[in-house]
């Protein structure tokens, strides 16, 4: 392994940890105002990656893209009253333009549920029209008082989606098929991240909502993060802004609609979840870098700019580092503070013995590899080292939850992990207490580990954690 980058050690400071290694790793900075930020563009290649596979997901479940205004009429959202209590202390309002007042003041999209159903009232006319699945890829704004780069900004990148249906069962197994089949694949097999799944208690779904489905991820110093959610909106929304249909025997109906989404907090989840004293470890099968290969020295360069040929022609994502006027060391370190999955090293030795220095980050192995053989070993060791950061990562999960029968003992699992209890056990109250400690109820599931279909199930586990 290189020699460790200058990173605080996770045990001594993790949010210092984090914040140097989206720096050194040149992932992102602060922007000119404040809670904003500037995503560089290593960083927004991770980011590149996980949108195309998560909308590759999103089509695969019949969403089709479109697009819908930054502004908002203040008075759309001012429609369906918990939708706008809800976002009101992190509402963007613009009230001038073009050098004076606005007769109405404009609301910088916080999210398009308001926008979106206005349009939906238009597209909408008949059961024919139905299902209505759309997905937009957009920025939002909700002004953030204690921001943290990709965690909680001001303005982020992120995917909406929203959907009406002309069934309460209809939107409500959209919604549920959003959570596993895009969410919870996505994290767990591209991500590396094993992920517990659940419904938000009445106290944290989103406002407007009729149910929160939710995905948390717990990171490397035992906090959850809420990884992505699924929300069925009833018929609130419809009524709000006349959405409605005439069904097929001619009644006029109000549709049921959904929302649902996942942004660049993915990318922090990414890093807290994955990243080391060396910085980050990214999983194969996301990495926009799969191999780097390194050419030591300038006589070397002609065999790297081949070889991560070969390898992009076998399908692997290569690139070739040829700047030998840099210390090789520096850019060892370097590529270990970027993650990238395996280092191709090629001196003047491996040139004369045909062969080249595999080097794995997760498994923080060096092995000589014979030419002729590279491209499967390569493979091989890619889908190594993703299974090994997922083992790892569940390893920890299974090791930071504990059972626990009472409110206090809730909380002081919180400081280090998480905590299950009985719901009924917990109840509003016992959340409540917690929440005046910063500890919250991140799901409720089903005492298998299931997703319910009703807050009011009996038997049902509620897990408990401090988060992002």
């Amino acid at each position: 392994m290189a020699k460790a980058p200058v990173l605080t050690p996770q045990a001594a400071d993790f949010p210092r940890w984090y914040q140097d290694v989206i720096a050194k790793a040149e992932l992102a900075e602060s922007g000119p105002v404040r809670g904003t930020m500037v995503i560089r563009p290593y960083g927004y290649s991770l980011w590149e990656r996980m949108q195309a596979e998560v909308d590759a997901r999103i089509k695969a479940a019949g969403a089709r893209n479109a697009y819908f205004p930054l502004f908002i009429p203040e008075s759309y959202l001012k429609r369906e009253a918990e939708h706008v209590e809800g976002f009101s202390p992190e509402l963007a309002v613009v009230t001038h333009a073009g050098g004076k007042e606005l007769e109405e003041p404009v609301v910088v999209r916080p999210t398009s549920e308001t926008v979106i159903g206005e349009f939906m009232a238009k597209w909408v006319q008949s059961y024919r029209d139905l299902p209505l699945l759309l997905n937009q890829w957009a920025n939002v704004v909700r002004w953030e008082l204690r921001p943290r780069v990709f965690l909680r900004t001001s303005e982020f990148l992120w995917q909406e989606g929203h959907t009406a249906h002309a069934t309460f069962e209809d939107a409500r197994d959209y919604a549920r098929m959003i959570l596993h089949d895009v969410y919870q694949d996505f994290m767990v097999n591209v991500l590396a991240m094993p992920i517990v799944v659940g419904r938000k208690t009445a106290r944290e779904r989103f406002a407007g909502a009729i149910n929160t489905l939710t995905c948390e991820g717990m990171m490397g110093d035992g906090k959850a993060l809420q990884m992505g959610t699924s929300h069925e909106l009833g018929q609130n929304f419809a009524r709000a802004f006349d959405i409605d249909y005439l069904d097929a025997t001619g009644a006029r109906q109000h549709v049921w609609t959904t929302s649902w989404g996942a942004s660049t907090r993915m990318v922090g989840g990414l890093i807290m979840a994955h990243g080391d004293d060396n910085g980050l470890r990214v999983p194969p099968l996301l990495a926009p870098v799969q191999v780097l290969v390194v050419a030591v020295k300038a006589e070397t360069v002609e065999r790297a700019v081949a070889v991560a040929a070969e390898l992009s022609a076998a399908g692997v994502r290569a690139e070739a580092e040829l700047r030998t006027d840099t210390p090789f060391g520096r850019r060892a370190v370097d590529a270990e503070l970027k993650g990238y999955p395996l280092r191709v090293e090629i001196g003047p030795r491996d040139l004369a013995e045909q062969s080249v220095t595999l080097v794995r980050r997760i498994a923080g192995t060096k092995t000589s590899v014979p030419l002729t053989g590279l491209v499967r070993a390569v493979t091989a060791a890619l889908a190594e080292e993703q299974a090994e950061l997922y083992r790892a990562a569940r390893e920890r999960l299974d090791a930071r939850v504990v059972d626990v029968a009472t409110p206090e003992e809730a909380a002081e699992a919180a400081s280090g992990g998480w905590a299950r209890i009985p719901w009924a056990v917990l109840g509003e109250a016992g959340e409540q207490r917690l929440a005046e400690q910063s500890v919250s109820v991140r799901c409720l599931v089903r005492a298998d580990g299931s997703v319910p279909d009703s807050g009011d199930e009996p038997e049902l586990v509620a897990y408990v954690a401090r988060a992002y």
